[in-house]
């Protein structure tokens, strides 16, 4: 069957071929080799009719194009940004593909660090002051966002806060239980003199009081997979018209699926979860996605490691306070550690409260007392350190995330009162 010359309307058989599968991959060959040898625009001024109405609409006829306007389908509105756009828009990409290499740790372990945590979440803060200087730079203005934007950046800011503010509290929690820890190191302190039996019963029951504090989880943190999860389940690539749009929304999908993945392993780890939320599906076609997928191989694979040993994972400062305290607690508790009566030349026992028999044993215990609240006060100093560091962090990410929110609530209200005030002065 012959071919119509371009541009001429075909016969019923011909436009019925040209309707189906067939005719459209038809359509698409030629089409393409008439654009490739004469050009597009070219081709259409020698048109003998307007190529939207190739079929007159009196005929009864589909139109010559049943797939709609070649035109916007090549070249539709908005997909090709402006050089600086895509400028802007690559500096960010690889900004935060280099940032995610630098997050990666040298040692799979350590990302069951606090210190380790704390870096991640000021990547976090980093990344979404980034966005900020981004927007400013492609100069669009809150008033411009679509309205799907907006919700989606109110509803996933809300839920970052919720998350926030339970971490936060665990972190106290954990920061108060060192008073506890300062107490024991100051009943047992043999720097003078030896602990009497009195203040080692005490340091027993406050060791007793932390190790079951630190057992237990905060009722906060129960809500946390489900906020992830939920954010999780959101992540994707709205439909954006504008170039600015679509470079702003990338943007913001990388900061989201970064936020999810991170806060998934803070609240696994703090909770002892055993199916931590750190499975989180990027799309590809960004500068970071190998950096990413880099990563995330990493901390996989060392929970798997982590729950494989039928272990729970959780911070290595913490553990080792621990151990630590765990031994004491045993030594506190053990009779054949504690205190002898100490008696004189005849002897007869002096009164209680008396310091450890000079002796080879009780020197032997001494150096076990003394090892263990060494490396135990060693233990307490670096917890409460990186306790203090990942508190300020957290703290200062909820106030980043708190005042953009607030911003975008603000300039939403502005620019709604100056669309309202238009509208009246024109209809005066």
């Amino acid at each position: 069957m012959g071919r119509p010359p371009f541009g001429v309307a075909p016969s019923g058989s011909f436009r019925r071929v040209l309707n189906g599968v067939r005719g459209r991959r038809y359509f698409s060959v030629h089409c393409n080799r008439h654009i490739r040898a004469l050009g597009l625009v070219d081709r259409l001024v020698r048109l003998p009719i307007p190529l939207h109405r190739a079929f007159s609409a009196h005929d009864g006829q589909r139109p010559f194009f049943p797939f709609g306007n070649p035109l916007r389908i090549m070249f539709p509105k908005g997909s090709y940004p402006s050089v600086e756009t895509r400028k802007l828009l690559f500096a960010f990409e690889q900004s935060l593909a280099e940032n995610l290499k630098k997050l990666s740790p040298k040692d799979a372990s350590d990302v069951f660090t606090l210190s380790w945590m704390t870096l991640a979440i000021e990547f976090l803060s980093h990344t979404h002051d980034s966005i900020k200087t981004l927007m400013n730079e492609l100069q669009l203005p809150v008033s411009d966002w679509d309205e799907k934007w907006t919700n989606m950046y109110l509803d996933s800011s809300v839920q970052l806060l919720d998350i926030c503010i339970a971490l936060s509290a665990e972190l106290s929690r954990l920061d108060r239980g060192q008073l506890l820890l300062k107490y024991v190191l100051h009943l047992v302190d043999i720097s003078t003199a030896c602990p009497s039996s009195e203040e080692l019963a005490k340091a027993h029951l406050y060791l007793h009081e932390w190790i079951e504090r630190i057992d237990s989880r905060s009722p906060k943190l129960e809500n946390c997979p489900a906020i992830i999860d939920s954010l999780q389940g959101t992540l994707g690539l709205p439909k954006v018209k504008s170039s600015k749009g679509k470079a702003l929304m990338r943007a913001l999908y990388g900061f989201r699926v970064m936020t999810v993945f991170i806060f998934g392993i803070f609240s696994a780890t703090l909770s002892g979860c055993s199916r931590p939320s750190t499975d989180v599906h990027a799309s590809d076609g960004f500068l970071w996605f190998e950096a990413f997928g880099d990563l995330q191989a990493v901390v996989d694979g060392e929970f798997k490691r982590q729950f494989g040993s039928g272990k729970v994972a959780a911070f290595k400062e913490i553990e080792a306070v621990k151990v630590c305290a765990s031994r004491l607690y045993d030594l506190t508790n053990d009779d054949s550690y504690k205190e002898e009566p100490a008696q004189d030349s005849n002897g007869i026992n002096l009164e209680d409260g008396s310091s450890i028999t000079p002796g080879k044993g009780s020197d032997l215990r001494r150096q076990w007392l003394r090892d263990c609240v060494t490396n135990l006060a060693f233990g307490v100093w670096t917890l409460g350190h990186e306790l203090d560091s990942l508190s300020k962090q957290a703290d200062h990410f909820f106030q980043i995330i708190l005042m953009g929110r607030d911003a975008l609530l603000c300039n939403l209200r502005v620019s709604g009162v100056t669309h309202n005030s238009r509208a009246i002065h024109k209809n005066q």
